[in-house]
């Protein structure tokens, strides 16, 4: 599997489909006709289908902690991608892992099934809204006008009108 390694790459991937989960975030994209000054494709291997192979780049953000433990996070998402990718990732698509400190803690076997759902869940698409929007000839409810507050005793401090207290 290829890797992103350029910070344009990365930018793009943002822009596609992701999914949260406690120890990272997966961020995937489809991407169109790449633009050669930006996707390199540089040794992917195309499948009889004309499709690159899926390529993955790992960041851990400088909030997370030091750099022994950003290094811990990124190889722990590397050996789960490793796992995992082969059943799920889809060839033509770019990937971005972004860890979360909480990789470091999480039992391996639990990363590996957040993983995989959160593969499943890239590739379904966005999700419909589930908002139910207005009801067709309904009558829209006029709101009452608030009723008017008695007016606020003066304060002691405050400065009466003609600049006496």
């Amino acid at each position: 599997m290829d890797r992103l390694k350029k910070r344009a790459e990365f930018l793009a991937v943002a822009k596609g489909a992701r999914s949260a989960r406690r120890a990272f975030v997966l961020q995937a994209l489809v991407p169109g006709l790449p633009d050669p000054g930006i996707v390199s494709g540089a040794g992917a291997v195309a499948s009889p289908a004309g499709l690159p192979a899926p390529r993955i780049g790992y960041t851990v953000t400088k909030k997370v902690g030091n750099a022994v433990e950003r290094n811990r996070i990124r190889r722990r998402l590397r050996e789960a991608v490793r796992l995992e990718a082969s059943a799920h990732a889809r060839r033509g698509v770019d990937y971005v892992l972004v860890g979360r400190r909480e990789a470091l803690a999480l039992p391996f076997d639990q990363l590996l099934s957040d993983l995989e759902s959160a593969f499943r869940q890239v590739h379904r698409g966005p999700r419909p809204d589930r908002r139910p929007g207005p009801v067709p000839d309904a009558p829209v409810p006029v709101a009452a006008a608030p009723a008017a507050l008695p007016p606020a005793a003066p304060s002691p401090h405050s400065i009466a009108p003609g600049g006496t207290r």
